[in-house]
């Protein structure tokens, strides 16, 4: 994540609880989908539910896309992106 020269388009989901959580991450990469496959643009899923950056994470890895994982002060960080 730090140091990426791609757009960021952030999601922000806290309050959520799986499968919310993870149908709405499924959404909103069906929803930008074009821009992602670019490689220039970086989906960033903000998530204060940790069983979900698994559940997030296997899913849309599954699919073919990087995921990298921050856990921040008080929420997690789920970038979704694929390498140029």
């Amino acid at each position: 994540m730090p140091g990426s020269n791609r757009e960021i388009i952030e999601v922000d989901i806290c309050g959520q609880i799986c499968p919310s959580t993870l149908l709405t991450a499924l959404s909103e990469i069906n929803k930008h989908k074009k821009v992602l496959r670019t490689g220039l643009f970086q989906l960033n899923i903000l998530t204060d539910n940790h069983d979900s950056t698994n559940r997030v994470s296997e899913a849309v890895g599954n699919m073919g896309y990087r995921v990298e994982i921050e856990e921040r002060k008080s929420y997690y960080c789920i970038a979704i992106f694929k390498e140029p």
